[in-house]
């Protein structure tokens, strides 16, 4: 742990690729507008407690909206654990940052209708002509190496496009693979703890969670470093923490105002759909906040 109480730094394994900024050249900075239902949100949340949970999940079939999050996954392609995770940060920010997600945007209706609801994502695998099909639709791409991660503008399930719904959902184990070295400042860290065990799309969607938090929470109480992060490209690092280090974070999140205020920490709790128990502290993640 550093004098912080944090996880080290990685310092280890080759540099992340630099990210595009978010805001192109000439446009206006970002105000996170669409993500002021999920800012207002946010510590309620957190506050909840299993039974809670369980019942705030519920909506109706025809209500339910989600970002989809698409991992390449070519048979002769070995995708990067670590950069699938901090890309699927980077993109669900990016994607509600984006200048078309502002008021009087092409994509604010479907970004705000969504950010006042679960945030739910959904992680799916594809590969050759069907992966190349999605590219038509509105979103975001990343391409890091072999790794390639596209998060979609979000929308009603029941009305998913064909060439995102015919993609697989299971199957997006990864192997842990080496730590990537933090990109420069401003960045988002994610701490994500080795128990309990997910998948890496599971993980995925956690990770993009607190890529949306971040954004919504900066958006509210630092704008100037919510401008300089967009600027950047929204870059994300993740960290594994171990039981301790993440028992150690959780414990600071107990307010989690204070925590926000003081520290800029801010955590994922999961609804418990899939892989893991209603409640669960997914990612805990510092914005940047300078």
């Amino acid at each position: 742990m550093t004098d912080d109480g944090l996880p080290p730094p990685i310092r280890t394994g080759a540099p992340a690729a630099p990210q595009a900024p978010v805001v192109p050249a000439g446009a206006a900075a970002p105000t996170g507008t669409a993500l002021a239902p999920l800012r207002a949100r946010y510590a309620h949340w957190l506050g909840l407690d299993e039974q809670q949970v369980l019942a705030d999940r519920d909506e109706a079939a025809e209500d339910i909206r989600a970002l989809q999050l698409l991992l390449r996954l070519e048979r002769t392609a070995n995708p990067s654990w670590h950069r699938a995770l901090a890309m699927s940060a980077t993109l669900s920010a990016a994607i509600c940052l984006d200048p078309r997600s502002e008021p009087g945007g092409e994509w604010f209706d479907a970004v705000s209708a969504y950010c006042a609801g679960h945030i739910r994502k959904v992680t799916r695998r594809g590969r050759g002509a069907q992966w190349e099909a999605t590219a038509e639709l509105p979103g975001l791409t990343l391409i890091d190496g072999d790794t390639q991660v596209r998060a979609m503008l979000p929308g009603r399930v029941a009305e998913l496009d064909k060439r995102i719904s015919k993609l697989q959902v299971g199957g997006t184990e990864l192997p842990v693979d080496d730590p990537v070295a933090a990109p420069p400042a401003p960045v988002l860290a994610l701490f994500v703890p080795v128990d309990p065990p997910m998948t890496a799309g599971k993980q995925m969607a956690q990770t993009g969670h607190a890529g949306m938090i971040a954004a919504a929470l900066l958006a509210g109480s630092a704008p100037p470093a919510l401008r300089a992060w967009a600027a950047a490209g929204c870059p994300a690092v993740v960290r594994r923490a171990d039981v301790d280090q993440y028992g150690a974070l959780q414990a600071r999140l107990a307010t989690p105002e204070t925590a926000w205020a003081d520290e800029g920490l801010l955590a994922v709790r999961d609804a418990g759909f899939t892989e893991i128990a209603p409640g669960t502290v997914t990612v805990i993640a510092r914005a940047p906040r300078n």
